[in-house]
């Protein structure tokens, strides 16, 4: 094989595939190459004058090395991995790092390995990165219990790269020995460990990034960044669906730093991949914001393959894996077409694929409701002084405020006049019956209910109502689906969408995925009344995230993040 490399390249036989009158990329030396491709046995030869056995006039397109998502959770795409790959792959995504934390919330082990055969053999490359924080924290209750024996078994699999996102940054930071041992557990094999470390800065920056952390994606100013990249991590420049942060933090990447850049979606819903792209959509915004389309292009493929130790991939380079890009120009970054180890990804490359009925039972039987009655959601009241949840409009961040409500024979009553209703989060994995219950403002919502099993990060169903029998329903609808969506109004179930497997995904193609979300974002609008800025379904997701300030309601009841713990629905 290394013969053949060295007699393609130096022209005594023919190349597999030449891309003639090429502009090709250069992420090594900064510059535009013009000339003859050539790919042999999926690897890059080089470029010069070659022949091939197949030859593509380009006539001045651009190629470029295939895009590199340094920090997803294919799981926020509502889509399995597979429907995944075939949604980013034409947008020029070849290789990601993903992070199973959703899934391994819900079903542990079990999910990671779903993820991983699931994504075997793809033209998209997919590694992993082991799920840190499951249960994300102690104040609620997940699907499973990962300690660092459990997660040793899977730290050698060749498409594990290291210890996912820490994001009991405050357990990293006081030396807790649970996460201590996960981190010795990951640095003994040899591999990489991310962060997750939003406004944590100074003495105890340097106590967190000390264990060897290699990335952060949580910055949100370029000060934070600059900071960050201090220590030497990586920044993985988010652009997902909830948290928008590369307009911010763009301007902060300079020739000095950009090499310590990258991009990421971390989670990315199915209509903004199927409408404004994945990676190729951060590489479009950063050369609109003003970076050298080159720079954008490094940040967005070689600098990534660098910061998780991914040999051969990243560039255009003899030697190097042909995974590569062909796009119109440097303005636009359009992508024309997508190549995979020498081979293009035609539209039709999953057809054949299929996963086994005995994986898919593993995954789809995540909703385990204890028996419950209507009257179960009514929350009992002893003072008419609450705390109240308060969403801010366009952010996941939320207020704590007291507000008087209405009650009726000493349970909460719902006044049409004021914008407060009854959230609740109701353990799905092991039938405990725990209802965390709580009051949220805000929102929007009028006449009917939401039901969701997408709720950050543990997964328990969330539900939203201004009545307990509209709430009651939805909760009916998700065990009859076997996870999701459910909007009920009126008693009547008018919108709906199954993710069976964990209650996270579905096996549909994300263009269906994406056209049914839209649909039940519109029924939010139209008939339940709630403001758009809100971004319904998206923002009653992260109601239950209790690491993200101020207020939360968990399954084990309302959560104060800022004193980081529990507190009594009435104020004191």
């Amino acid at each position: 094989m290394i013969k053949r490399m060295i007699d393609t390249a130096a022209m005594r036989r023919t190349a597999d595939l030449v891309l003639k009158n090429a502009n090709v990329v250069n992420v090594f030396s900064h510059e535009i190459q013009h000339g003859d491709l050539a790919i042999d046995n999926g690897k890059f030869i080089g470029v010069g004058n070659y022949k091939g056995n197949i030859e593509i006039d380009l006539k001045g397109k651009y190629v470029a090395p295939g895009l590199i998502d340094a920090h997803v959770h294919i799981e926020s795409s509502s889509s399995t991995p597979i429907e995944f790959a075939r949604a980013v792959l034409p947008r020029g995504t070849t290789t990601i790092v993903a992070d199973p934390h959703e899934i391994a919330n819900v079903l542990g082990l079990d999910g990671i390995h779903y993820m991983l055969k699931t994504s075997k053999d793809l033209p998209l490359k997919c590694y992993f990165m082991l799920p840190s924080c499951v249960p994300a924290t102690s104040f609620e209750s997940a699907g499973a219990f990962l300690d660092a024996n459990e997660l040793k078994k899977l730290i050698d699999h060749e498409r594990i790269l290291g210890l996912g996102e820490l994001m009991n940054y405050p357990g990293v930071v006081s030396a807790d020995e649970a996460i201590i041992e996960k981190i010795r557990m990951a640095k003994n094999a040899g591999k990489i460990i991310d962060g997750h470390g939003p406004v944590i800065k100074n003495e105890e920056l340097n106590a967190y990034s000390i264990v060897g952390i290699r990335s952060d994606h949580e910055c949100t100013s370029g000060s934070e960044m600059l900071n960050q990249i201090r220590t030497g991590m990586y920044i993985a420049i988010r652009e997902g669906s909830a948290c928008k942060d590369l307009v911010n933090l763009i301007g902060g990447v300079t020739p000095s730093n950009e090499r310590r850049t990258m991009f990421c979606t971390d989670d990315r819903h199915p209509g903004d991949i199927v409408n404004y792209g994945h990676i190729d959509n951060n590489i479009r915004l950063a050369i609109k914001s003003g970076i050298n389309p080159i720079t954008a292009i490094r940040m967005g493929t070689l600098n990534a393959a660098e910061c998780y130790n991914l040999k051969g991939i990243g560039a255009i380079a003899p030697g190097y894996k042909a995974d590569f890009i062909i796009f119109d120009n440097l303005k636009d970054f359009n992508v024309l077409e997508t190549y995979a180890d020498g081979k293009k990804v035609y539209d039709d490359w999953y057809k054949g694929i299929s996963v086994s009925k005995e994986l898919n039972s593993i995954v789809t039987k995540s909703i385990n409701l204890k028996e419950m009655k209507e009257k179960d959601l009514k929350i009992r009241l002893n003072s008419e002084k609450v705390n109240v949840i308060k969403v801010i409009p366009d952010s996941i961040v939320t207020e704590k405020v007291e507000r008087i409500v209405d009650t009726q024979d000493g349970y909460f009553k719902y006044n049409p006049n004021i914008d407060i209703v009854q959230y609740y989060v109701i353990e799905r994995h092991n039938s405990t019956g725990n209802i965390g219950k709580a009051l949220i403002e805000n929102f929007g919502l009028r006449n009917g209910a939401i039901a969701s099993t997408i709720s950050h990060d543990s997964h328990n169903l969330s539900v939203i109502s201004d009545n307990t029998h509209d709430a009651f329903v939805a909760i009916k609808e998700i065990e009859r689906i076997g996870g999701g969506i459910a909007i009920v109004q009126n008693g009547e179930v008018i919108g709906s969408v199954s993710l069976p497997i964990a209650g996270l995904m579905s096996n549909e193609k994300m263009e269906i995925l994406s056209e049914k979300f839209k649909n039940l974002y519109f029924l939010t609008y139209k008939k339940l009344n709630i403001n758009p800025r809100i971004k319904s379904l998206m923002t009653l997701s992260f109601m239950a995230l209790p690491v993200i300030p101020e207020i939360k309601l968990t399954d084990l009841g309302l959560f104060d993040v800022l004193k980081f713990k529990h507190i009594g629905i009435e104020a004191e």
